[in-house]
Order: C-alpha cells, then sequence, then structure tokens
C-alpha cells in the first residue's frame, strides 16, 4: 500500500492500553504518517496520569505517531464524571476536526470506536466534510452497552444513541469487527454485509520488553489470575463468591492484575469476607510486562456478566492467554466460551456460576498438576 496520511480517532490511546495503539504505531512502522486526535490520558484509574493534564503535553511523537491530546474531563468515580467524560471528548474533537479538516487533507479516517460510540462522531465529521475512506473498528455495541452496563433503558436516551450507531454505519466505507457475533446487530440498522470485515483483537505481546521491572511478590499455591480491566461488566460478584466458596482451600489463591471502577468493591469484600490470605489485588503494570505475571499463574481467568450483550464479546484477554500458553477458564457465555472451547484451551462454567466456578478450581487444584 502507498504510503498514507491517516487521521486516528479514538477517545484512548497510549499510555492508555487498548489495540489502537498497535495499529498506529504498526501503520507508522510501515512508512505511513499517523496523526491521532485523543482526550487527555485518565482510563481505568478516572484521573489524569503523570505527566499530563489539560495544559500538559497536549502535542507528543510517539513511536513515530504525531498525538494530540485534547483536554477533557477525567472520568472520575461516578457516573456524572463519566457522561462529563464522554460528552467532553465528543464536543471537543468535533469542534477540533471541524476547523482542523480546513487546513488539513488526510487520506483516510480510522476511528476505534469502543465506549462511549459518540467518539466516532468526529471522524464521521471529517468523513463527511473531506470526503475520504473511513474505516470503524467497533469493538463495543451501543446502545446495547448503555443497557446492560449502564442500567439505562429511557427510550429518548437510547434513540440519541442509535442515531450515531446509525451514522457511523451509513458513512463507514468499512465496518470491522472485533466479535463474529456483532453481525446481527449490524443488521439492524441496514444492509452492511459488504462493509463488514472480521477483524478480532490479538494477544499482548507474548514475551516482556520490560527493563528492570520488579515483580510484585506473589503467593505461592495454586494461583488462578484474573488480567486486566476489573469493571462492572467482569463479573466480579460471581468471581468473589467462588473465592469466598474456596477459602478453606489455603493452596488457592486468587490474584488480580489490573484496575478499574470496580476494584474498590472487590477490596472491600476480601475485607468483609476474611479473604486477605486467598485473594490479592496487584494492581495494574504496563502491557508489555504481561507475560511475566502470566509465567507465574497456574490458571488463567476471563469472566462477563451474563447478559444478551456480553455474551456476543470475546475479550481481548483471550488472545493475549493462549498466546502464553497458559490454560483458560471462561466463566461466561456466548462467543467468548466458544473461542476457548474451539481451541480445546481450558474450561468453561456458565457466566455467574459461583459455585460451579470455585467447584472447578478446587478440582484443579487437587487433580491436576498443570506445571
Amino acid at each position: 500500500m502507498q504510503n498514507k496520511k491517516v487521521l486516528f480517532v479514538c477517545q484512548y490511546f497510549y499510555p492508555e492500553t487498548f489495540r489502537g495503539n498497535d495499529v498506529s504505531f504498526h501503520l507508522s512502522h510501515e512508512g505511513h504518517d499517523v496523526h491521532v486526535v485523543t482526550g487527555t490520558p485518565n482510563y481505568p484509574a478516572g484521573k489524569f496520569y503523570d505527566g499530563y493534564g489539560i495544559f500538559k503535553k497536549r502535542h507528543e511523537v510517539i513511536n513515530g505517531v504525531r498525538v494530540t491530546h485534547l483536554p477533557i474531563f477525567p472520568r472520575g468515580n461516578n457516573k456524572i464524571m463519566l457522561m462529563l467524560n464522554y460528552f467532553s471528548y465528543w464536543i471537543v474533537a468535533w469542534i477540533y476536526i471541524l476547523f482542523h479538516a480546513i487546513w488539513h487533507k488526510y487520506d483516510m479516517v480510522f476511528c476505534q470506536q469502543l465506549s462511549p460510540v459518540m467518539m466516532s462522531g468526529p471522524a464521521v465529521l471529517y468523513k463527511k466534510l473531506r470526503h475520504v475512506p473511513l474505516y470503524i473498528w467497533v469493538l463495543d455495541l451501543w446502545p446495547e452497552s448503555l443497557t446492560a452496563a449502564g442500567g439505562i433503558n429511557n427510550k429518548y436516551i437510547l434513540r440519541f444513541f442509535k442515531n450515531f450507531v446509525a451514522s457511523e454505519y451509513r458513512y463507514s466505507d468499512k465496518i470491522l469487527i472485533s466479535s463474529r457475533s456483532f453481525v446481527e446487530s449490524i443488521r439492524e440498522y441496514g444492509n452492511y454485509e459488504g462493509k463488514i470485515i472480521y477483524y478480532p483483537q490479538w494477544s499482548d505481546e507474548t514475551s516482556s520488553t520490560a527493563k528492570n521491572f520488579e515483580m510484585p511478590d506473589i503467593p505461592d499455591g495454586f494461583k488462578v489470575m484474573f488480567a486486566g480491566a476489573v469493571g462492572e461488566a467482569h463479573g466480579f460478584e460471581c468471581n468473589m463468591q467462588a473465592a469466598l466458596l474456596t477459602k478453606e482451600h489455603k493452596e488457592i489463591k486468587w490474584i488480580i492484575v489490573g484496575d478499574g471502577r470496580k476494584l474498590d468493591w472487590v477490596k472491600q469484600f476480601v475485607k468483609d469476607n476474611g479473604l486477605e490470605d486467598t485473594v490479592y489485588t496487584l494492581g495494574r503494570f504496563p502491557s508489555n510486562t504481561m507475560s511475566l505475571f502470566f509465567e507465574k499463574a497456574d490458571v488463567m481467568l476471563v469472566s462477563l456478566t451474563d447478559s444478551p450483550l456480553f455474551n456476543l464479546y470475546a475479550p481481548a484477554k483471550i488472545s493475549s492467554y493462549m498466546a502464553s500458553g497458559r490454560p483458560i477458564i471462561t466463566c461466561l457465555n456466548g462467543e467468548g466460551s466458544e473461542v476457548v472451547n474451539e481451541a480445546n484451551c481450558g474450561w468453561n462454567v456458565k457466566a455467574g456460576d459461583a459455585a460451579g466456578l470455585a467447584r472447578l478450581v478446587i478440582e484443579l487444584s487437587q487433580t491436576i498438576n498443570l506445571y
């Protein structure tokens, strides 16, 4: 492909950890001129990363990629701040693109569409103003995510967000989907079969590139490890109930590597139920160190809350777990469990089945010498 000027639109970008980082860096490595328009990094903790702020590091070059960090509200730790975070990027990025398009011509626009769906709005705007190809990579389905994760069912609010979805599908030249099950949702908006490309997420680095990294203490025993965002959608009520059911099996250790909006709840549950000797929350670490953690695990855990929406997802961490060579327990329904079953690389428990998860972990700890 001839070298092109690429406008990459997404609310999240490095040092936040998303697969879109890899896309941008790869395009730059291949010789393309990539400009990322993103927000001020604050995911998932809800506060700006050290060294970043509304008036700090507005522009920088990372791995050859030009990055513009727009001023936005941080996510905070409540729904009001989260909505301000969502809408502030949409509004500021829309205004930025409106004036930026007057002076800057790109050959194509690529939008990594996570939550919220409004982040695709500025990409659609540039497409309409400059008439260049638009590629949308759909990793979250809206407004389904708003209902499943946020509990919002107001028909006027849902209609508002459906308009964004309809617009991005209509103006896209290609719709990339991370899960094959997304096709049914997209069909509701029109006949876009010719636009859809299955573009699954890939694994993190399988070997560590971190220098002088000091691993935190990880306890001895049979280690069940969850790595990634600790959010409302990730089934931690079930996971912690399973940990409670295995409390008397002192050799079983539940290791959580990551952070997110649900982490404080997890820590309080551990404290309230005396699980300090069996559940360990290690915090968040750079993605290039994850292989070091995976090496310490006996089995990896991926979980989601049971909902019609989440059953359509195959979480990205499954690919990383597979690449590590560690067996996987899926505590979810739908596509994610099907991926693991097809690869014959683990075991499945239904989403929300804490008793079943506990039984499986106990059985594995007693009967299988994995490593």
